[in-house]
């Protein structure tokens, strides 16, 4: 199941990409960017149709993203108890010949004259 939710996921996910990249933008900062060439539809370019593929994509990554999202956290579900509180703790004695050493003083640096 859920390779197939994956599967269709990433079908929208590259159709969409693919759809928006075809549509042609209205002419602003994208004429700088060579966004002002013409269209592959003509042109009056293919807005109805363009349009509602994207939305139908949109709409397809949309739910698939949502039931994806169901999946995985039904699968994951919190246990009852919790581990940490049943085990046991153990402390190991600290010896006496590990003590930390004082750290040495640093010299103090020159003053400069101004």
């Amino acid at each position: 199941m859920n390779a197939l939710i994956i599967t269709i996921h990433v079908i929208a996910c590259v159709t969409l990409v693919v759809l928006v990249l075809l549509q042609s933008g209205k002419e602003g900062m994208g004429v700088i960017f060579g966004g002002g060439g013409g269209s592959l539809f003509g042109a009056t370019g293919a807005g109805g149709l363009l349009g509602k593929l994207t939305a139908g994509a949109a709409t397809v990554f949309f739910l698939t993203s949502m039931v994806f999202t169901y999946i995985s956290t039904q699968q994951h579900v919190a246990p009852k108890e919790s581990i940490v509180i049943d085990m046991p703790v153990t402390q190991i004695p600290a010896t006496q010949d590990a003590a930390p050493a004082a750290p040495a003083e640093q010299p103090a640096a020159p003053e400069q004259k101004q």
